[in-house]
């Protein structure tokens, strides 16, 4: 279900946005380097590797360039 926007940060623009599909991908990097050394999935995480918790989708504002969760554009366009 789609609902309206409004940018929390212009209060104007209603109309333009960019959605930002946002995909996870867990990774041990060297500390020095900054190589990947090895790549996790979902399934097999290390003990002290957190899963990804965040939203699946950002929004960017086309005017102002504000970058947050759908929620927040979601929310200011109910009022």
């Amino acid at each position: 279900m789609t609902e309206p926007y409004l940018c929390p940060n212009c209060k104007t623009n209603r109309s333009r946005f960019n959605r930002i599909e946002q995909q996870a991908q867990a990774v041990k990097l060297n500390p020095q380097t900054g190589e990947v050394i090895e790549q996790y999935t979902n399934d097999q995480l290390d003990p002290f590797h957190l899963p990804y918790r965040g939203p699946s989708l950002k929004v960017q504002c086309g005017a102002c360039g504000l970058i947050e969760d759908e929620r927040m554009f979601i929310q200011y366009g109910k009022k």
